[in-house]
């Protein structure tokens, strides 16, 4: 038996192991837990941050940053080098991540509408609960439910449809006083990062009581604007100047489409460009946000030590989506250039056998992904109305899934950033529909595998034309889906005219509601300080 002793340093958890041998008898209770150690349901940690690009994460390659629990988390288990959101927005990709649907099937995002009920009720969580485990919920919601207050909504958030919760409404608060439901964890936690972190020790005790499996799902608010990191750690990144990266600034943006560069990710987010100093107090900030999750994840994985309950509990940590961080010029996310799009992905199961340790899987993975295969480590069938792939399969063996290609989309802000894209393991196509007297529908095609930092469109390159003909054909195909499966309601039915490649400017004019001007226009009336950097 092993007894890992967690020893703080400078903000980090270090393991050390030591084993010790347990003589005398056993009781009742631990023979009982012996026997059935192997036919119990395993639980379930999901983990999810906030705008956390994957490049912001140590074992994706990256030298400046300190997170040594994620590290560790990649080391005990997989690593997939290819994630993407679907939807590179809060309130979709939660959508996304819950129902394992597309966002043109659950209709939710800003400017669409609010997570229906019945849709919700078809959630990992929900039917985790409804096939016997003790659900928990803490963090940053996103989105609402539509319809009335019942025993379950309250003011529209889920509550009731989980045995415990930690969860608040809209973005929630750094300070953790200020989150009503974990205002109890904030005199000895005053960052919220830190209190999910206790809230989920709480929560592993009282699920260990139940006698039931577990499944607990954590959004942390970091490192989601405002940057506010927690003091606690202020010594961490004290002193260090960070190097930009390689396509960083407009200089790396002349080759992007003028529809990319049409909203508020290239316009706005001006502390990304503003001076040097205000980078590095940017990106200082934004680590600062990040190692407070790898912190809260060195927590959780205490008190699973603590309680027993290490041996049996999966945990799988990612991102919402990825975060721009001045590359190209960009801030926030939205776009799917790689920045905003990816996010980091592990799964740790404590339960797989050595060689599926430590591993790393280039086959591309989504957010989609997430239900199916917490559902399948549950013993449970996947609803026939998922989109995503259980990855099972593939964290056995690098072939494990047959997948070509992913669909992203943005259907969210202005008209000109508005776009559907596909990407496989080497490319990506990205087709840029909106057309005025400034701009012409654009093609965009990136060698992603060899071209990471997407400098060169290669949508005209004559010794391309046979991938560029191939990720048309896949585009294609994606947008036959959308026209059979998508929504009419909700806005969504514009999409079948927008998203045809072939379609005529005629056809798409009626549903131009909203450039970035206007956006401007109508953000300058609606809010006095005229921030509109709230999503």
């Amino acid at each position: 038996m092993l007894n890992l002793k967690f020893i703080r340093k400078a903000g980090v958890y270090h393991f050390m192991v030591f084993a010790f041998v347990v003589t005398g008898p056993m009781s009742m209770a631990q023979e009982n837990e012996k026997s059935t150690a192997k036919t119990d349901r395993p639980n379930i940690i999901f983990l999810l941050s906030d705008d956390q690009t994957s490049v912001a994460t140590g074992c994706y390659g990256n030298d400046q940053v300190k997170t040594p629990n994620m590290d560790q988390l990649a080391k005990d288990g997989v690593l997939f080098l290819n994630h993407y959101n679907t939807t590179s927005i809060c309130m979709a990709s939660r959508a996304n991540i819950l129902t394992g649907m597309y966002e043109y099937k659950t209709g939710c995002n800003f400017m669409h509408g609010d997570f229906a009920v019945e849709k919700f009720e078809n959630t990992y969580p929900v039917l985790l609960q409804n096939a016997g485990y003790f659900t928990g919920f803490a963090g940053k919601v996103g989105f609402v439910l539509e319809g009335e207050a019942s025993d379950k909504i309250e003011d529209g958030l889920p509550v009731g449809y989980f045995d415990k919760w930690g969860g608040g409404p809209g973005q929630t608060i750094y300070e953790t006083a200020k989150n009503p439901t974990i205002a109890e964890y904030a005199k000895e936690y005053p960052h919220s990062t830190r209190a999910y972190g206790a809230w989920a020790g709480d929560f592993i005790k009282e699920a260990k009581n139940s006698g039931k499996p577990f499944c607990m799902s954590i959004s942390f608010k970091a490192p989601h604007l405002p940057f506010t990191p927690d003091p606690f750690f202020d010594d961490v990144y004290a002193g260090q100047t960070y190097k930009k990266p390689d396509n960083y600034g407009t200089e790396n943006a002349t080759h992007l489409s003028p529809q990319a560069k049409s909203g508020r990710q290239y316009n706005s987010y001006d502390f990304w460009r503003e001076s040097e100093a205000s980078y590095q107090e940017a990106i200082r900030a934004y680590n600062q946000l990040i190692h407070g999750v790898d912190y809260a994840i060195g927590m959780i994985r205490e008190s699973l030590v603590e309680h027993g309950m290490d041996k049996n509990t999966i945990i799988i940590f990612t991102g919402d989506n990825g975060y721009s961080c001045g590359a190209h010029n960009l801030g926030g996310k939205v776009l799917p250039y790689e920045e905003a799009s990816r996010s980091p992905f592990i799964i740790y199961d404590p339960r797989a056998p050595k060689k599926q340790r430590g591993v790393k899987r280039k086959t591309i993975t989504a957010n989609i992904d997430m239900a199916p295969t917490i559902l399948t480590y549950a013993g449970m069938d996947i609803p026939k109305n998922m989109d995503g792939e259980n990855l099972i399969p593939l964290i056995e063996k690098e072939s494990g899934i047959k997948r070509d290609h992913i669909a992203l989309t943005n259907m969210w802000g202005n008209d000109e950033i508005q776009a559907l894209s596909v990407v496989t393991e080497d490319y990506k196509y990205i087709y840029w529909q909106y057309t005025d007297d400034r701009m012409q529908p654009t093609e965009e095609l990136f060698h992603i595998s060899k071209d990471k930092l997407e400098m060169h469109n290669l949508a005209k390159d004559e010794g391309y034309k046979s991938e560029l003909a191939n990720m048309r054909k896949l585009y294609d195909e994606r947008y036959k889906r959308l026209v059979k499966d998508g929504m009419k309601a909700n806005d969504y039915e514009k999409y079948t005219v927008l998203f045809d490649r072939k379609a005529s400017e005629s056809q798409k004019k009626q549903y131009r509601k909203l450039n970035y001007a206007q956006l401007l226009e109508q953000e300058g009336k609606t809010r006095k300080n005229n921030n509109i950097h709230k999503n």
